[in-house]
């Protein structure tokens, strides 16, 4: 199982960034994804999940109405929309899941992070 994020980078307040999860080495399509951030001094926060067969989104901490997850199974690969950026999303982000039909968290395979600088 492996998990690859990415989309990551500088970005400006306001802005946007899609980033992507792209998972190899299993079928994705059974599996619920979240993405998770983790800020300097901060513990991680469960942004997202997306579930396996119905793809429906669940959005534990993530801040109301800016972010949203979505998945492409032809490409095993699941998004996070961001909008609106603000400075406060500055963390690295992370993908994860755990086992076939399973939930988001707790998470056993984690992707590496993808960086997301936010200037103001």
């Amino acid at each position: 199982v492996q998990l690859q994020a990415s989309g990551g980078g500088l970005v400006q307040a306001g802005g946007s960034l899609r980033l992507s999860c792209t998972a190899s080495g299993f079928d994705s399509e059974l599996y619920a994804i979240g993405w998770f951030r983790q800020a300097p001094g901060k513990e991680r926060e469960r942004l997202a999940c997306i579930s396996s067969s119905s793809s429906i989104p669940i959005y534990p901490d993530a801040p109301k109405g800016r972010f949203t997850i979505s998945r492409d199974n032809a490409k095993n690969t699941v998004y996070l929309q961001m909008d609106n950026i603000e400075p406060e999303d500055t963390a690295v982000y992370y993908c994860a899941t755990d086992r076939p039909m399973g939930s988001c968290w707790p998470s056993r395979y984690w992707g590496q992070g993808t960086q997301v600088t936010v200037s103001s």
